[in-house]
């Protein structure tokens, strides 16, 4: 699933070719693709019709276009959601759900999904900021997130590090891959248990998690296959700056064990066996 890196040059791109421009006309093909979206696929289509687009915002894993009405259409991309800037004579995508053209006839704005477990709706007055995900924490890229905040949240928290960097209410944005890469920067084992951390070595790990996410951005994501690509089609390339996550029985690029991996909720943990030893103590509660 796309993460913070992704979707912020998602965001990105988006910000840059649909800020001021109007709306036209919206085109549902897969009423999914709109399943959020309570009132309905006709009437998605109707109240974005002849609406300025006024930025491109994110929080977390979530973009949401603040509309000229002060209403804002929320986009999630899921496990393969695409928004693709198309010329108008370009051929359909196999697996286009939402087709939007704009009033000055330039290139248009396509959902595509071909697992259709991303999906777009409207948020009614949420141009600053939905009601659907203002749950959602803000993540360590924005400038009003608190240092001191979370890394006490944190510490108060009974459970490992590693769920903890992946809970959407405590920090957004972190996922499975950038998760893995924070905690090797730091050293520790994802099952360590949080209460158990000291502040100093929280800040330490905020910042590696921090560092990961940035220089993510700046490569453009990460993309294991070709359902992740920014606006224009293109795959971002941080796969090649990976120090653990996917490199089972590869050398650690610090000390040259091999990279071991682990079962976690369902998904995969890579760490380093002499970097990252596993906890002695499991976490309390």
């Amino acid at each position: 699933m796309p993460e913070l890196p992704e979707v912020e040059t998602v965001r990105q791109g988006l910000a840059q070719w649909v800020t001021g421009r109007r709306i036209a006309s919206v085109q549902v093909r897969h009423p999914r693709a709109v399943r959020r979206h309570v009132p309905g696929a006709a009437h998605f289509a109707d109240v974005l019709a002849g609406r300025t687009v006024t930025g491109v915002r994110r929080r977390g894993k979530y973009l949401w276009l603040p509309l000229d009405s002060g209403d804002a259409m929320i986009g999630h991309l899921g496990m393969s959601g695409q928004l693709l800037l198309q010329p108008l004579d370009a051929a359909d995508e196999l697996h286009l759900r939402v087709r939007f053209r704009f009033a000055d006839d330039g290139p248009e704005l396509r959902f595509v999904d071909q697992r259709t477990f991303g999906g777009l709706s409207v948020s009614e007055g949420g141009a600053e900021l939905p009601a659907e995900i203002a749950h959602i924490a803000r993540d360590p890229m924005d400038d009003a997130f608190s240092d001191a905040g979370f890394v006490a949240a944190l510490r108060r928290r009974r459970t490992e590090v590693k769920r903890a960097l992946l809970d959407q209410t405590l920090i957004s944005g972190v996922g499975n891959i950038y998760a893995d890469e924070a905690l090797w920067r730091a050293k520790l084992h994802g099952a360590r248990p949080t209460d158990a951390l000291t502040a100093p070595a929280v800040t330490r790990l905020l910042g590696h998690v921090r560092d990961v996410l940035g220089e993510a951005i700046q490569q453009g994501g990460t993309s294991f296959d070709d359902l992740y690509v920014d606006v224009n089609g293109e795959s971002g390339y941080f796969d090649r700056s990976l120090n653990v996550y996917g490199r089972e029985g590869a050398p650690c690029r610090r000390c040259g064990t091999p990279i071991r991996r682990e079962a976690f909720m369902n998904r995969s943990s890579y760490s380093c066996p002499r970097c990252q030893p596993r906890p002695r103590v499991a976490p309390r509660g």
